[in-house]
């Protein structure tokens, strides 16, 4: 099966409630793929770290093959993608990296089988597409987390205990403003503060507007909405949010939680990312919480991807229901 919109069944947006895939526990398979870009030697690391937790990880056939920037053709990395979803015994599809070739694959998602077996899936970046469809297609909910390449200097012991966490209890996810993140400058005062609450729904903001007019493009409404990116400039942020706004896609949101601003400049042009923002979502009058550690900035934490969310911007917290059950 290929990645053409030829070879993709019709696009159709699941119904009903939530599904939850089981937690983890030790001696469950883990496989890792990589929809993107190819793995490389980080992910040495990243597998000692999955099995400090007990868990028995494994790689999809085309994790390191080359082709071009990818990882290997569309086909290979499907058909990596689609067998992590079908094999009854893997527990937890983890992605290698991201980089960008997502898109390129992800309407042959066999859907079927991911509605037939929930299972855990993490990963962030790229992969947002891949979150995004999960959750229209097959209403899963998924932890957008560190991806499988780990770095120690950027994802250190909070990020591992957080992504422990998520993956094998099921104790509810909070994340506390962090003053040192330079999103924490979008504190908007009167209708942008308050509690909010809805299914948490976005990821990474370039991939969340590339998808526009895409069969995994989420319905917003009611949600909050989530966004981080990494080496975009001020000007980028106001783009790529102004087109949401033109769409209607922000329309009917209840609220805003903001990422990591990784990489985004001093604002030497004239904004910083962080006034860009707050120019394009003052208006829209509903809670804004900013200074989240998620995404591609020091200390990434993991969330969960379509689970009930609340955020409280006095208390300066994000509080989500588990990804698992």
């Amino acid at each position: 099966m290929g990645g053409d919109p030829a070879d993709a069944e019709p696009v159709t947006e699941a119904r009903g409630p939530a599904l939850h895939p089981p937690a983890l526990k030790p001696g469950d398979r883990v496989r890792v793929v990589a929809p993107a870009y190819p793995g490389d030697g980080r992910l040495v690391r990243g597998q000692q770290i999955l099995e400090s937790f007990g868990l028995v990880v494994e790689y999809g056939e085309h994790v390191y093959d080359q082709y071009g920037y990818l990882a290997g053709t569309d086909a290979a990395r499907l058909a990596d993608l689609n067998a992590a979803f079908r094999d009854p015994g893997v527990r937890c599809v983890f992605g290698a990296r991201g980089g960008y070739g997502t898109q390129r694959i992800i309407d042959g998602l066999d859907v079927a089988a991911v509605r037939r077996d929930p299972k855990v899936f993490i990963g962030f970046s790229d992969l947002t597409v891949l979150h995004a469809k999960l959750w229209r297609s097959a209403r899963l909910v998924s932890l957008y987390g560190p991806l499988a390449t780990w770095t120690d200097t950027r994802t250190g012991p909070d990020s591992v205990e957080s992504m422990r966490k998520a993956l094998m209890t099921t104790d509810p996810i909070v994340i506390a403003r962090d003053p040192a993140e330079p999103s924490s400058a979008v504190n908007l005062p009167g209708k942008g503060s308050g509690v909010a609450s809805g299914p948490l729904l976005g990821g990474n903001l370039t991939m969340i507007e590339t998808s526009v007019g895409c069969g995994e493009f989420p319905n917003l409404d009611g949600a909050i909405f989530l966004f981080e990116d990494t080496g975009e400039a001020p000007y980028s942020y106001d783009r790529m949010l102004t087109q949401l706004r033109r769409i209607g896609a922000l329309h009917r949101i209840a609220g805003v939680a903001i990422g990591q601003f990784n990489a985004a400049g001093d604002g030497s042009s004239g904004w910083t990312a962080a006034q860009a923002v707050t120019d394009r979502l003052t208006d829209l009058g509903v809670p804004v919480l900013g200074g989240l550690r998620i995404g591609h900035g020091n200390g990434q934490l993991t969330v969960p991807i379509g689970a009930k969310a609340t955020i409280d911007t006095a208390a300066g917290t994000l509080t989500v229901e588990p990804a698992v059950r």
